[in-house]
């Protein structure tokens, strides 16, 4: 007996007690001694990985039982090739008899209409899951337009609302907690530093508040401690500024039902749909944290160094790394700590030169080159903006036949994969193909498709906005920074992109490069 949600919709000709009651009968009028009860109460029938299938399945194996009746053939399921395989093959092969009563199939009598006209029949039970899976994906995605919350759980620092689209309500008190990651890391902390900060602060994470919530009804094993994965996944989640983002992840098909992500550009995106916990200005600064080449490593204490993982060796491409060094002098210690290529610590001088440079000497360099602009900001508005635009302009030059030429080459990758999947379906339908190595290989394609439609989406972006200036923000953020006295961890995460130290050359200069975030590259020369 089996029962899926979709079924419960035919009403009680369906019920398992009318299909336990048909079943019964039959057996008291034909003979026989009812063994054991199966119950799928709940599932799909294109899942042949059901509970009470697979004990029956090991039942029929042992040899505990000799026939298996069901009321009709779309109970046993809604799957063409794995019915048409069960009954054909392995039921014969353990002297196995099937029955489905209201079909009139009887594998004891393989002569009759019934049993020719099988396989159609288990055609048009798929067809019929296809046809359902097709309905209730439409019903879903009209309402995730119209703005109903579908889901079934709500981001941390929000709960359901109880209007008619379940719109997402602040938790006041999980919200004040959202609101202080953005700040951290906004500050320029890292995720595992601001884990660390709130497990030591003794804030519960999000399943255990959530534990809290239900008074224990949740028998969730939760760890007390956050990770730095949690704050990532708060980081990233514009449901904080007031966004509604549904449909992030879906199925393959009505019969596969291995989840996988869908691309951003296909995500159904719903702003202002609620109220923001966070501002779009705290929501920009860290996304752009997010995208800094620099991850940001910790000292002993906890602490991140105001330039760590933004410099860059021009030479091999890898980051300068700081060390300390502490000298006694006139029996006192004196640190002192110098940038070094990583290169060279790891490998040595054969591969890579040290670019040394004083930690003091690079911070200077960088507080007087931005001192510098904010101030050309604030002498001449308009010289500064038309010098961003410029840099913009010659910066676009350079990026956009590169972009072009890798979309391009994501189109013709979709094209194959589209021409790999056809191909597949056919073999497995001509039965060329078994069908778990033809969901291995779409499996594959998907993932590699999907990853192929969201880079489109982001090269379409780029190449989009190119021609927008973000001179106003450019201004704003500089002017912010004209009285900047200290170089800090949020400063340089808010303005740099990454600085490249080039190697003293015979006359002792050398290049260094700073990149900023909204403006084209800046040269300082010592």
């Amino acid at each position: 007996m089996r029962l899926s949600r979709d079924d419960e919709k035919a009403g009680e000709s369906t019920s398992i007690e009318h299909q336990r009651i048909i079943l019964q009968k039959y057996v008291a009028e034909n003979g026989g001694s009812i063994i054991d009860e199966y119950v799928d109460d709940g599932w799909s029938g294109t899942n042949f990985d059901r509970p009470a299938m697979q004990r029956m399945l090991e039942d029929a194996k042992s040899g505990k039982i000799d026939t298996i009746i069901v009321k009709d053939l779309s109970r046993f399921g809604r799957n063409y090739i794995q019915v048409g395989q069960y009954i054909d093959y392995i039921f014969p092969a353990y002297g196995i008899r099937f029955i489905a009563i209201n079909d009139n199939v009887d594998t004891a009598d393989r002569s009759s209409t019934a049993m020719d006209m099988m396989p159609i029949m288990n055609v048009f039970n798929e067809w019929h899951a296809a046809n359902t899976s097709k309905k209730i994906r439409a019903v879903m995605e009209a309402n995730q337009r119209a703005g109903k919350y579908t889901n079934w759980n709500y981001p941390y620092g929000y709960k359901a609302g109880t209007d008619e689209n379940r719109t997402a309500v602040i938790d006041v008190e999980a919200a004040k907690v959202v609101r202080r990651i953005f700040e951290l890391r906004a500050q320029g902390n890292s995720a595992r530093t601001i884990a660390i900060i709130l497990t030591d602060d003794g804030i519960p994470n999000p399943a255990t508040y959530y534990t809290r919530l239900d008074g224990g009804k949740w028998n969730r094993p939760c760890k007390p401690y956050w990770c730095a994965s949690t704050v990532t996944d708060i980081l990233s989640n514009p449901t904080y500024i007031g966004n509604t983002v549904q449909h992030k992840t879906t199925s393959i098909s009505y019969k596969n039902h291995k989840v996988i992500k869908v691309p951003e550009s296909e995500r159904i995106v719903k702003e202002n749909a609620h109220e923001a916990i966070i501002s779009r200005e705290l929501w920009d600064k860290v996304q752009a944290m997010n995208k800094s080449v620099s991850r940001g490593k910790t000292d002993k204490y906890n602490k991140t160094h105001a330039l760590s993982g933004l410099i860059v060796c021009p030479d091999c491409g890898r980051k300068l790394k700081l060390k300390s060094i502490n000298r006694t002098c006139k029996n006192s210690t004196v640190r002192s700590a110098y940038f070094y290529c990583r290169t060279y610590i790891d490998v040595g001088k054969k591969y890579c030169s040290s670019h040394c440079i004083s930690e003091r000497e690079l911070e200077k360099i960088v507080l007087c080159d931005i001192q510098s602009m904010a101030t050309n900001v604030i002498i001449d508005e308009e010289k500064a903006r038309e010098s961003f635009i410029k840099g913009r302009e010659k910066s676009n030059e350079r990026n956009r036949y590169s972009d072009e030429k890798q979309l391009k080459a994501c189109y013709d990758r979709l094209a194959e994969l589209d021409k790999l999947i056809q191909t597949a379906f056919e073999e497995k339908v001509l039965n060329n193909m078994p069908e778990s190595v033809c969901a291995n290989l779409i499996d594959k394609y998907q993932k590699e498709r999907a990853a192929a439609l969201e880079e489109v989406s982001k090269i379409k972006k780029r190449l989009t906005e190119e021609g927008k200036d973000d001179v106003e923000e450019y201004v704003r953020r500089l002017k912010k920074y004209v009285n900047c006295e200290e170089l800090t961890r949020e400063t340089c995460m808010q303005l740099i992109n990454f600085i490249t130290v080039g190697e003293k050359n015979v006359d002792g200069e050398r290049d260094i490069h700073i990149y900023y975030n909204l403006t084209n590259d800046e040269n300082v020369k010592l």
